[in-house]
């Protein structure tokens, strides 16, 4: 089984989807399809049809995120030694080719943000570069082809304060 590393903030909020979908919306959605059975002929429902849709996606995603909440591993970046990259770390390095700089944070698959430099920890520059240290170079083959990069600095910063796109209970719901 594979580990997926996650935040504790990342977790709790996994938790709260999980717990959201099971104790709020799955029942009611259930009340909606059993409302639109009692109006009659289930076969040309389309209250029902449509009720009986969300049930599945819900139960889909609670199937996904048990298989999460299963896998997680919870790391707290803050407590890690910040002298070589590892998972929570924000990494600014540098393309030797051309110079520019650019700044990454390495974090869980559900909490990446690729836009906005939230990188999963899965994802190939993630892995070449955990365990460098500031100086180190390293090479990545990326879509874009084969980069070299200097790593310029390490440090810690809350991800969920660099976050744009944090899920609420309203993000949850099944409309």
């Amino acid at each position: 089984m594979r580990v997926e590393p996650m935040t504790p903030e990342g977790y709790d909020l996994l938790v709260r989807e999980f717990k959201y979908l099971k104790e709020v919306e799955k029942p009611r959605v259930n009340h909606e399809k059993q409302v639109a059975a009692e109006l009659g002929d289930r076969s040309e429902n389309a209250e029902y049809h449509a009720a009986k849709e969300k049930l599945r996606h819900i139960d889909k995603r609670l199937f996904y995120l048990n298989g999460m909440i299963e896998k997680a591993r919870v790391i707290d970046p803050s407590g890690l030694d910040h002298s070589r990259v590892h998972f929570g770390a924000t990494v600014t390095l540098e393309r030797v080719e051309d110079g520019e700089e650019e700044r990454y944070t390495i974090c869980g698959v559900l909490e990446s943000e690729p836009e906005i430099g939230l990188i999963s920890v899965h994802a190939p520059l993630a892995r070449a570069v955990m365990g460098k240290e500031e100086g180190d170079e390293l090479r990545v083959r990326l879509p874009a082809g084969q980069r070299v990069y200097e790593v310029l600095a390490i440090e810690y910063i809350p991800l969920f304060s660099l976050k744009k796109q944090i899920r609420s209970e309203a993000d949850f719901r099944f409309a």
